[in-house]
């Protein structure tokens, strides 16, 4: 039994090591972003090296089961025939010589039906488990079978990455381009081209995404330079976390013919989504620590985070929580206004002020609620106050940009607040 669950084991192993993508020949780096694996090549070479081992241990098994069986029956046959024999035994013996002796052997031949009755039971739930390992091993070569032909394909180590580039998302989308994907930019500051997801609508807007979390697998716990240069994976199917980069942002936005909106976009952990929208966003240089900046709150679902937030604290609260014209702060490289470091207790960076109300490249909750234990007293998770408050961290968050030129007002503004839609 334990050599069949070590097979089992052994192709599972095979293939979550696979799927990982360990094989460093079947990864490729793209745009400094880390390895991404479109396919799953390499699976194959696994799964051979395993496959046959499986087999033979579970033909071993097998055979021990028939083996186990043949001698049950056996020693059920002499039980019969000892407990059948002994009350013969007992009338034509002398009473006084043999009586005792038959009674004792009718004791042992008991004693020893129920051990048969106990190993029965037990050989029957082995031979239970048994078939459940069958029917798993069958899995396994059904699946084996499958990933055979997959990888029987052509190997493609490398994503397609669409030949049309621009200044911008919307730039390429107004090329012709209509399909959500990896697409190379070259903003008006930037001296070379680099890689981006375009995410591109049926109305043909072209937003680049700045930010993306999904699942927590990339941890955002990063000090200065992976936050000026970007760090995480750049996926064609935007299934992957990432952070384009201070740099990048800057240079997407500090020289741009038309101004930005940001749209930022929310999913709880309940699958509700929420968004916000500010205007005339703009990230600085790095001599000025990628200052954040934006004109005012377009509106949306998920109130201004931005803005501020009074928890009922401090009267100064909203005032101290305001991100518009924060500098980026990271744990090695602090530019908040709070006496100690708030992107050190939070370990991640942001445009922290004394802390913040929003931060979305906090740490990844699973499920959604924290509380002060597990964060040592900070509110250090994926928050957005306005809508969730500051112990519920968010499951999916998303930045990406448009030129305004794109946007157009709707029926039915609110006082005091200009409402956009089509974003």
């Amino acid at each position: 039994m334990n050599l069949l669950i070590f097979g089992a084991l052994t192709v599972l192993f095979a293939i979550a090591s696979a799927q990982r993508g360990d094989s460093a020949n079947a990864c490729v780096v793209n745009d400094s972003f880390g390895r991404y694996c479109p396919t799953t090549c390499g699976v194959a070479e696994h799964l051979f090296k395993y496959t046959p081992g499986v087999y033979e241990n579970l033909d071993y098994m097998l055979g021990e089961l028939e083996r186990i069986g043949n001698l049950t029956r056996g020693a059920e046959a002499t039980v019969v025939h000892m407990r059948d024999s002994t009350p013969l035994a007992q009338k034509t013996s002398e009473p006084d010589m043999h009586y005792k002796r038959s009674t004792s052997m009718l004791e042992d031949v008991i004693r020893f039906e129920k051990t048969i009755i106990s190993q029965e039971q037990q050989l029957f739930e082995l031979q239970n488990y048994i078939l459940t390992n069958e029917r798993k091993m069958q899995e396994l070569k059904m699946l084996a079978r499958q990933l055979e032909q997959t990888c029987s394909l052509p190997c493609k180590d490398t994503v397609d990455i669409s030949p049309i580039t621009g200044t911008d998302c919307q730039d390429i989308a107004n090329k012709g381009a209509t399909t959500s994907g990896l697409y190379y930019v070259k903003p008006v500051a930037a001296t070379e081209q680099f890689l981006v997801y375009c995410d591109i609508d049926t109305d043909g807007r072209g937003f680049t995404v700045l930010q993306r979390r999904k699942n927590g697998q990339v941890p955002f716990d990063r000090n200065w330079i992976p936050y000026k240069e970007g760090f995480g994976y750049l996926s064609p199917d935007d299934s992957t976390e990432f952070w384009l980069g201070l740099e990048k942002m800057s240079q997407l936005t500090a020289k741009a013919p038309i101004p930005y909106a940001l749209r930022i976009e929310l999913v709880d952990w309940l699958g509700n989504t929420k968004h916000a929208d500010y205007a005339m966003f703009r990230i600085g240089a790095e001599e000025d620590k990628y200052r954040l900046y934006y004109a005012y709150h377009l509106g949306g679902t998920a109130g201004d985070a931005f803005d501020g937030f009074d928890f009922g604290e401090d009267p100064s609260d909203k005032i101290y929580t305001a991100h518009n014209g924060m500098q980026f702060s990271t744990p090695d490289n602090d530019n908040d206004r709070y006496d100690g470091n708030c992107a050190l207790q939070d370990g991640s960076g942001w445009w922290m002020n004394r802390c913040h109300a929003g931060h979305l490249n906090g740490r990844y909750y699973q499920g959604g609620r924290y509380t002060e234990k597990d964060s040592g007293a900070f509110d250090n998770g994926i928050i957005w106050v306005t809508w969730h408050d500051r112990w519920y961290s968010l499951k999916e968050t998303t930045m990406k940009i448009i030129p305004i030129s794109r946007l157009t007002v709707t029926a039915g503004q609110q006082s005091g607040t200009k409402q956009f839609g089509g974003l």
